[in-house]
């Protein structure tokens, strides 16, 4: 193990604690690297630990949401990196994350890195909105810890023991239909388009029975979907291939395989070493610059699988080999849009068909084009339940509530809504939303014209950004009210936003920071420091992605 320090002249482990001498070894070096890193001092000078002082040497280590500048989705990885350079290992695992806590990894930012720091989990490409460059930097920093970027050689008896705090846990691992690795079967019930033939997008509410699954879930959390890759892809590739679709491959045929375990999006670098070993001259050059991150001909962001085959041609590798090369076809997650409470036994999503052209060929999301338009009515696929990391409901249905959800942002204060119609809740509720088009893209407007009609929704605010000559989004609506919004925050209402993390996100925070300052009568240092004790004290909650 190669971050383990020589273990001190005597042990840092109280005597009597429960551990076998291996596992004493092993846990002096573990705390002994810890303390000597966060202290500079030798090994052999570290005193004596009781509990508390083990318990606090594990902390010192590990990463922590609320202890990370970084933590900022709207940041790129290198000024992340730059911002945890001389923190411990974890933080800087995390620091290499996409900050979205998005709960498509099994964790949460710091979770995933203490998971990794603490060898509870082993892959290091499950960061999908991190992608390839986050991958590319867990792999290097995993060195550190002594992984390969595939398996560890912890004992399972010492990494049991330092695993006694629960750190880095995924949330009920192993419970059916609560994680990624642990997926059940749901049956799809119906879609709806919820855009007008006009619009520039195509957006679909989805519906799923879940009365034989044995799932239910809270307002707020998220949905999780195996999908499947699109037949004439998988067809084309083995054409490329000149392999059979009905070769078997442990088990399963070929076409099966590429349809439903591996991902054709993206290619991994493994991929690209695959064919240096195959290939000669400028093309084993041209793949190995690929591999190590290099852009020979300046076309890597737009490779997909099938393209890098065209790139190729003429190298055929082997069914097998060239499926192990592949990634894992991910899961992915959706904010759901309806309350359990109000609709017992069934689920609905928001999905945006994700469709745009490289070149000749057409490229599609995988997911929101196998639910917009490949799957069938009553066909079943895999799901799971994603538990949300801090976006709920305030507990006092009394609490004012402002949400913020542009486009398909909108879906989880759908659910929001029912399920304080649902609870009888008595406290305002003020929701935005924007899209393109008012004639066009206002999703769900029967239903929020009925909550206005009610009195559930107590304000909509609305913005339209292509309706006029200047842009206008839900953040300039937002500063247009400003004395409002201040108004509710001061009588204690929660703040949601959810929606695209770069941008959006960024924005409507500048946007509620400069309201803050205007009629809070704050600086704008005091009025972000505001907006960051709403953070810490639960009232101010971000969904993105």
């Amino acid at each position: 193990m190669n971050m383990i320090a020589v273990p001190p002249q005597r042990s840092l482990i109280p005597e009597g604690a429960p551990f076998s001498p291996e596992q004493r070894a092993w846990l002096d070096g573990f705390f002994g690297a810890v303390l000597a890193a966060q202290s500079g001092m030798a090994p052999a000078d570290l005193p004596h630990l009781d509990k508390a002082g083990l318990d606090q040497a594990a902390g010192s280590a590990l990463a922590d949401n609320d202890e990370a500048p970084w933590h900022d989705p709207s940041m790129g990885i290198d000024e992340r990196l730059a911002l945890a350079k001389d923190r411990p290992l974890a933080p800087r695992l995390m620091a290499a994350m996409a900050q979205q806590d998005c709960g498509q990894c099994g964790y949460n930012c710091a979770d995933y890195a203490n998971a990794l720091f603490l060898r509870k989990e082993e892959r290091l490409t499950l960061c999908a909105p991190g992608g390839k460059e986050t991958a590319r930097m867990l792999k290097a920093l995993a060195q550190e810890i002594g992984q390969d970027g595939t398996a560890s050689t912890t004992s399972p008896d010492a990494k049991a023991d330092v695993d006694a705090t629960e750190a880095g846990q995924p949330p009920a691992a192993g419970l059916p239909g609560r994680s990624r690795d642990n997926p059940v079967a749901a049956r799809f019930l119906s879609r709806r388009r919820l855009n007008g033939e006009k619009s520039a997008k195509t957006t679909w509410h989805v519906e799923f029975d879940l009365s034989g699954s044995g799932l239910d879930y809270i307002a707020g959390d998220s949905f999780g979907v195996i999908p499947k890759n699109k037949a004439g892809l998988a067809d084309q590739i083995i054409a490329l291939l000149g392999a059979r679709p009905e070769a078997l491959i442990e088990g399963k045929s070929l076409r099966d395989r590429l349809i439903e375990d591996v991902s054709l999006g993206t290619p991994p670098d493994s991929l690209f070493q695959l064919l240096s070993y195959l290939s000669t001259g400028d093309l084993r050059r041209k793949a190995r610059t690929l591999a190590n991150g290099g852009d020979p001909d300046g076309d890597a962001a737009s490779l997909d699988v099938l393209a890098v085959l065209y790139k190729f041609q003429g190298i055929r590798p082997g069914a097998e080999a060239f499926l192990e090369a592949l990634d894992p076809l991910q899961p992915r997650l959706y904010s759901i849009s309806s309350s359990h409470k109000a609709n017992p036994g069934r689920i609905s999503l928001t999905v945006d068909t994700v469709r745009y052209r490289i070149g000749a060929r057409d490229r599609l999301g995988v997911a929101s084009t196998f639910l917009g338009e490949r799957i069938a009515e009553g066909e079943e696929l895999r799901v799971y339940v994603q538990k949300a990391h801090g976006f709920r409901l305030p507990e006092n249905g009394e609490t004012p509530v402002i949400m913020v959800g542009p486009g398909t942002g909108v879906a989880p204060f759908r659910a929001f809504l029912q399920e304080r119609k649902a609870e009888g809740a008595s406290g305002r509720n003020w929701l935005f939303f924007g899209h393109q088009h008012r004639d066009h893209d206002f999703f769900y407007e029967e239903e929020f014209a009925a909550m206005r009609e009610s009195g559930l929704l107590t304000r909509l605010s609305l913005a339209w950004s292509r309706d006029a000559e200047g842009k206008f989004y839900v953040q300039d609506r937002m500063r247009e009210v400003g004395a409002d919004l201040w108004r509710w925050l001061v009588e204690g209402a929660h703040f949601y936003v959810c929606g695209d993390a770069k941008r959006m996100a960024r924005d409507v925070e500048r946007a509620l920071v400069d309201i803050v300052a205007q009629w809070g009568a704050r600086s704008t240092e005091e009025a972000a420091s505001f907006i960051n004790g709403l953070k810490k004290a639960g009232r101010y909650q971000a969904d993105v992605y």
